[in-house]
């Protein structure tokens, strides 16, 4: 089927994905294999980046959530991270205008300290400019890492506690929630990892609890809009229990 009639299909079946994760996966893997640097591949998966936000605003998704960069990638080698990072800077300037038009608000979260003041001016400029769109959050995850986002929170709770603003005992699930990043999204009901591999990489741990799972085997520069309906599609055909078992 083209993309056009799997969006039909998806809009048929009617249970749409709020918020959708996705792993960007493969884009070394896929310059590898054309004799090219790894550089080549990250600006290769910029294309699926637009294509993969413009189909999740189509299949009417809320959230779009895209593991850019991890707290782990800074122990690649410098040229690598600074390619990674000019690529961000052309993504904000390729970008901005053209988000906003379509009514998509982009965040970033993650240890933004950790950039530079040209990324981070870069990035915050996008946010800026963004905000407020009503059609669709589009979340950057970048230098973020699940446990240190974990930890990040537990600290917070621990200060208040210090400081005898709260009770050991009035810390429950909501309001540890409520430290993390993404407190002021839904939890992700799709998690898309591309390349192939079997694994979550440190990303949101605590928001994947029930979230359904999809793995292609398409590396990220190769994966396009309708690879991401047929994820949608796949995911429309889940029993989602949430631990519980249903009634027959």
């Amino acid at each position: 089927m083209s993309s056009e009639q799997l969006l039909h299909q998806i809009r048929l079946n009617g249970t749409i994905p709020r918020h959708v994760a996705i792993i960007m996966d493969g884009n070394g893997r896929w310059a590898r294999e054309r004799g090219r640097p790894r550089e080549f591949g990250h600006r290769a998966g910029m294309t699926s980046v637009r294509a993969a936000v413009e189909a999740a605003g189509d299949a009417g998704v809320e959230v779009l959530t895209l593991f850019a960069f991890s707290s782990e990638n800074w122990q690649r080698p410098q040229g690598e991270v600074s390619a990674l990072m000019a690529l961000l800077e052309l993504y904000v300037r390729r970008e901005r205008k053209e988000l906003k038009e379509k009514g998509i608000e982009v965040r970033a979260v993650g240890d933004l300290h950790r950039l530079g003041p040209r990324t981070r001016a870069a990035i915050q400029s996008i946010v800026d400019h963004t905000r407020g769109g009503p059609k669709m959050r589009l979340n950057l995850a970048i230098s973020y890492g699940a446990r240190d986002e974990i930890v990040t929170a537990a600290r917070r709770l621990a200060e208040r506690v210090r400081e005898g603003t709260l009770m050991p005992g009035e810390i429950d699930e909501e309001l540890f929630a409520e430290q993390l990043y993404f407190a002021d999204v839904p939890d992700p009901d799709l998690l898309i990892r591309t390349s192939g591999e079997m694994r979550i990489s440190n990303f949101m741990l605590w928001q994947l609890a029930y979230t359904e799972m999809y793995v292609s085997p398409v590396l990220w520069p190769d994966f396009g809009r309708e690879h991401l309906f047929r994820a949608i599609l796949d995911f429309q055909q889940r029993e989602r229990r949430f631990g519980r078992v249903l009634a027959s």
